[in-house]
């Protein structure tokens, strides 16, 4: 795509500055705001309601609204003409009762609404998510670091996880200072953004790689350089496809996707700038040589021939 070779790493110190001062405001963010957990993890009601006719979504969340339920969560269980509405806590009152006040709720578009369940999920459930959450999180980079250092080399594990820690940290900062909802789908979409930023970066480490042997005699900025520029429109062309499907998603995917796609809309563009200005940055820094990826040398064997 590109006969030249662009200079990426020239900008190297504009990007390091400009990647630092996002960490630090998106973990001050965390710091003083924290997230906005959702029910999934604060723990509230959890109500089933079946409709004769299949109810469109979008009116049903108006008529919540109205009746003082801006935070429910409505989406489809098992049928069309089932749905699963989820709000937060609220502090004297049974499932039975709020049941009875979601379903005057919404019987003001539609009647012949029926109450399948209503019950209350804990908030200690929602602390084990948390837990669990933060659990695989760190497994996921601990195997990440694990598989780099065996498929290339250790300072290429240490860009990797820096970047992936940089693409975490700013997703999580963005959701952090706008408190937009934090939920099992949003984790999902984190968790989803690690592996999509690996791809990106494994694909221009293993061009790295092959450059370092093929061109021994240029310099290291060179070659990084030659690689990214040699993978870019791979990563440009990947990023825009699925840039496309998520913003179908959040366009069309309604109330029950908005953060997931968010997450993943915000982790794609981070991940993709991560794997150029980040990931390759961060080798140049911890010197890369063409003496780190050389095949170590194996002893000759004397099979006794002469």
């Amino acid at each position: 795509m590109f006969k030249t070779t662009i200079k990426f790493l020239s900008i190297r110190r504009i990007t390091t500055i400009l990647s630092i001062v996002l960490m630090i405001f998106s973990g001050s963010s965390l710091f003083m705001r924290g997230l906005n957990p959702g029910i999934d993890f604060t723990g509230g009601f959890q109500i089933e309601v079946s409709f004769q006719e299949a109810p469109e979504i979008q009116q049903v969340r108006l008529d919540l609204s109205r009746s003082g339920f801006d935070d429910a969560i409505v989406q489809n269980s098992g049928s069309a003409t089932d749905l699963m509405i989820r709000t937060a806590p609220r502090e004297g009152v049974d499932s039975r009762k709020v049941g009875n006040q979601i379903i005057e709720a919404v019987s003001q578009s539609s009647n012949n609404v029926k109450l399948l369940s209503s019950e209350y999920v804990s908030a200690q459930v929602g602390e084990e998510l948390t837990e669990q959450g933060g659990l695989a999180m760190i497994f996921a980079l601990i195997m990440i670091m694990i598989y780099i250092v065996f498929r290339f080399q250790w300072k290429f594990s240490i860009g990797a996880v820096l970047a992936l820690i940089h693409d975490v940290l700013i997703t999580l900062g963005i959701f952090s200072f706008f408190q937009l909802t934090f939920d099992l789908a949003v984790l999902a979409a984190i968790l989803a953004v690690v592996g999509y930023s690996l791809n990106d970066t494994i694909v221009i480490f293993d061009r790295i790689r092959e450059n370092f042997r093929s061109m021994r005699r240029s310099e290291t900025i060179e070659i990084l350089n030659s690689s990214i520029t040699q993978t870019i429109s791979r990563t440009i062309i990947t990023s825009s496809t699925t840039l496309m499907v998520l913003l179908a998603l959040y366009f069309m995917g309604g109330q029950s996707l908005s953060g997931f796609s968010i997450a993943l809309i915000i982790g794609v563009l981070i991940g993709t700038y991560s794997s150029i200005f980040v990931a390759s940055t961060s080798v140049f820094y911890l010197d890369i040589s063409t003496t780190d990826l050389l095949p170590s040398k194996r002893e000759e064997v004397d099979d006794g021939m002469p």
